[in-house]
């Protein structure tokens, strides 16, 4: 995999594990999850579909909202998927 690909795939696992953590604490909305924690909502939309480069900062704020280290969070992310790889090898 080149290296957009590798970073294209990391985003949309990243963007994945956010989406589930914030059901898991019950919004159905990433726009309230958004509006409630003061991070912008386009912003907060593009991290979980994995269409944005993440800076640590924001990083940092979601995971506190979540009581995660980062550490936490990243031993916990899902695996590569077969269909996210294939998903990013057709990403232009």
């Amino acid at each position: 995999m080149k290296e957009d690909e590798l970073l294209a795939a990391l985003q949309t696992r990243i963007g994945l594990k956010i989406t589930t953590l914030r059901k898991e604490k019950g919004y159905t909305s990433h726009e309230d999850f958004a509006h409630e924690h003061d991070i912008p909502r386009m912003q907060y939309w593009r991290i979980e579909k994995g269409k944005t480069n993440l800076t640590l900062r924001t990083l940092t704020k979601i995971l506190l909202i979540h009581g995660l280290t980062i550490e936490q969070f990243f031993a916990s992310l899902p695996k590569e998927s077969r269909k996210t790889a294939r998903s990013t090898k057709e990403c232009p």
